[in-house]
């Protein structure tokens, strides 16, 4: 362990790195949001305007922007610089679990307690897609790197992979403008005669309780899955299906989360019994 961050308010829900800053966003189970400079090990702001506790959290990649998502069932997008909130986005009806940037595109993607999973143009501040299918509470929904994908995992044990191929032809257009200026506003509605903005392309069934994580791999066509059974598992898909490919077994209680190593062949999970967990992707098994 390099650095231990304490703070006595409550505890931490969810966690952002800046991609080129030695910075980390903590959201609390207060309604507070810390950022830390975790070179220094020192704290560097404080940003406090959800009522409840504050569970998704996640840093732009290339603006100084940063969305949260909260027990108040809002949405809200920060400037860093300004240390202001931009504004709220509003739609969900019950507790939001995650909240992701889109990594091209001008969206924020988000997963909630009311089953749903939404996608909204920072933009223009609209909801521009509704998904729905799970019938459970929607415990992380996040893009693909580079595809028009989105994974989602419920407590109704599933992970569903997503096609946005719809909503991204919808709202893209070629023109020499940047992409931002390409998105337009939308409904979030099927076209007539058109493809569905968002469609169900797999759905991942083989954990024997509720779903907590769904990540894919930065550049492989896998998907790691983490759940109340314990149980940390990799599936891969292609155009056609997905499927599972093994099961890491080790803890010994509920995998709130887990992610694959951005280099190495690498799998890292963290879960109620207070370990984080190390897996080798290649032989399926623990380091430690």
């Amino acid at each position: 362990m390099l650095t231990k961050f304490e703070s006595k308010s409550a505890r931490v829900k969810g966690l952002s790195f800046h991609s080129k800053r030695p910075w980390i966003l903590a959201s609390l189970h207060s309604g507070i949001i810390q950022l830390w400079d975790y070179r220094m090990k020192t704290l560097i702001d404080k940003f406090d305007e959800h009522d409840g506790p504050v569970r998704g959290i996640h840093f732009h990649n290339a603006q100084p922007l940063f969305v949260s998502g909260g027990d108040d069932y809002k949405i809200k997008v920060w400037n860093y610089k300004t240390r202001k909130c931009l504004f709220t986005l509003l739609g969900h009806l019950d507790y939001i679990r995650t909240t992701f940037f889109h990594h091209e595109y001008p969206w924020i993607i988000s997963a909630s307690d009311d089953q749903t999973i939404r996608i909204w143009n920072w933009q223009s501040r609209q909801c521009v897609c509704v998904m729905t299918g799970h019938n459970h509470y929607v415990m992380c929904a996040q893009f693909h790197p580079t595809d028009d994908l989105v994974v989602s995992a419920s407590l109704d044990q599933t992970v569903r992979v997503w096609d946005i191929s719809g909503l991204r032809k919808k709202n893209v257009y070629s023109s020499p403008d940047t992409i931002q200026s390409q998105i337009q506003r939308t409904t979030g509605t099927p076209d007539l005669f058109g493809q569905a903005d968002a469609i169900v392309k797999h759905v991942l069934e083989g954990h024997d309780r509720g779903v907590n994580w769904a990540t894919f791999h930065p550049t492989l066509p896998l998907i790691v899955t983490a759940a109340d059974d314990r149980v940390v598992k990799l599936w891969r898909m292609n155009e056609n299906k997905a499927w599972e490919v093994d099961t890491c077994r080790g803890h010994y209680n509920n995998v709130s989360c887990v992610i694959f190593h951005a280099r190495q062949d690498l799998i890292l999970s963290n879960g109620e019994d207070k370990s984080i967990r190390v897996w080798d992707m290649t032989k399926r098994f623990g380091l430690f």
